[in-house]
């Protein structure tokens, strides 16, 4: 069998490893040892965080909604339980622009669960 001398594969891999550390703070970006372990964690984070974004964008929708919704005596439950009930189905991301960039077909939708709320 062959021998291997110069290395290659491992220089790749080191490469690229520290490649991907650029810009991380002390011996992280040049240190192959301790940049191995900074590179692993910020991609763990990255993937958990890529997760967690969709949560963080669900939450801020809910936060707009319910401050649309309390100007016409509603709260964001209440609302989204008049919606139900009105047979409306529209995702919180719409809602949320609708109460934004459209006022008015937002009041529409408002008054639309009000109603089924007091039927």
């Amino acid at each position: 069998m062959s021998r291997a001398i110069d290395g290659s594969k491992r220089k790749e891999h080191r490469k690229k490893i520290l490649k991907q550390a650029k810009g991380y703070w002390g011996r992280r970006h040049s240190n192959f040892k301790t940049a191995k372990d900074a590179v692993a964690k910020a991609l763990s984070y990255a993937y958990r965080d890529r997760r967690d974004r969709k949560a963080d964008f669900r939450r801020i929708w809910i936060i707009r909604i319910n401050a649309a919704v309390r100007p016409f005596g509603l709260s964001y439950s209440r609302f989204v339980d008049g919606l139900n009930k009105s047979g409306i189905t529209i995702n919180r991301k719409a809602l949320s622009n609708l109460a934004i960039e459209d006022a008015a077909a937002f009041e529409a939708i408002v008054e639309r669960a009000k109603s089924a709320l007091g039927a």
